[in-house]
């Protein structure tokens, strides 16, 4: 009982002793207030984020995967960033994964016991077939979540690179990864209710890992998604708008480009900005490890 006291997750806010008596307005006005606390503690973890993402950027480069593992809304928040990856970035699933306590039914519904069980988190990293060059990240809001931690000692054990996400400083967590990511959001308006200032926390935090990790491998060109998948008529859209936008050609011009290059729209902007041939610039794409903007300067 002593432990979860020190625990700031746990702690009451001051600021909402009287939750209960406040009107509609009063309890969105101290939300909003408490919320807007979250940013400003990132704001202190930037050196250790950056740290983090040095790792899987040098992860990503050597062919490696990210793993994300957490239980109940870390987990979920683990899960939901690895799934949009996939369309946001065109990665392959394998590439950024999420493993929750209780598996896919954990996802909507509490899986009794799971975010406890040692012998879970085992299981699921050994079903990886980790290596050297993967990375697994534990996401605890709390700090102390016995799944979350047995995770990073079989990675670890396994060889792989580990790092920690929590929202308690000298979190337990910390002390079984080799970068950790500690934010000190304060009480939660509702006392103990990671979901909220905490889970935000988490978002940002996973937020910013995967997009700035992204950007570095080439996944970019400018502020432009240009390897977003075209699985559907509305990606198929964005994605001739970003060659409108990275080039500066109609839309009918893009269009063409873009039919020309395959749907890609990485080929299709080398393509119109380096007068090159579709196999040219899938060519100088490769040559330029993903980099639209060196696939287009190389001579």
């Amino acid at each position: 009982m002593n432990e979860i006291n020190n625990l700031t997750t746990e702690k009451r806010n001051p600021n909402t002793m009287h939750l209960d008596e406040m009107t509609v307005y009063q309890i969105l006005e101290v939300m909003n207030k408490e919320d807007q606390k979250v940013s400003q503690s990132i704001d202190h973890a930037l050196d250790q984020i950056e740290s983090v993402v040095k790792l899987i950027v040098s992860t990503f480069q050597m062919g490696g995967r990210l793993i994300y593992m957490g239980a109940g809304t870390s987990g979920r928040l683990g899960v939901l960033d690895a799934s949009e990856c996939v369309p946001t970035f065109g990665t392959d699933p394998e590439m950024v994964q999420g493993l929750i306590a209780g598996g896919k039914k954990a996802m909507t519904v509490a899986v009794e016991g799971a975010e406890d069980s040692e012998k879970l988190a085992n299981q699921d990293i050994e079903n990886l077939h980790l290596t050297k060059k993967d990375i697994v990240i534990g996401i605890a809001a709390s700090g102390r979540t016995p799944y979350v931690i047995a995770g990073l000692k079989m990675a670890h054990q396994m060889g792989a690179k580990t790092a920690s996400v929590a929202c308690n400083v000298h979190a337990e967590v910390s002390k079984y990864a080799d970068k950790n990511i500690e934010v000190d959001v304060g009480p939660e308006v509702l006392s103990g209710s990671t979901r909220l200032k905490a889970g935000t926390a988490g978002k940002m935090i996973l937020n910013m890992l995967s997009t700035v990790s992204m950007v570095k491998i080439g996944k970019t060109y400018g502020n432009l998604m240009v390897d977003v998948k075209s699985t559907n008529e509305k990606l198929k859209i964005r994605a001739k708008h970003m060659i409108v936008l990275a080039t500066g050609i109609s839309e009918e011009e893009a269009g063409e480009y873009f039919d020309q290059a395959g749907q890609n729209s990485k080929v299709a902007i080398v393509m119109c900005l380096g007068n090159y041939s579709a196999k040219e610039a899938r060519q100088r794409l490769i040559d330029a490890n993903g980099f639209v903007r060196d696939a287009i300067g190389i001579k």
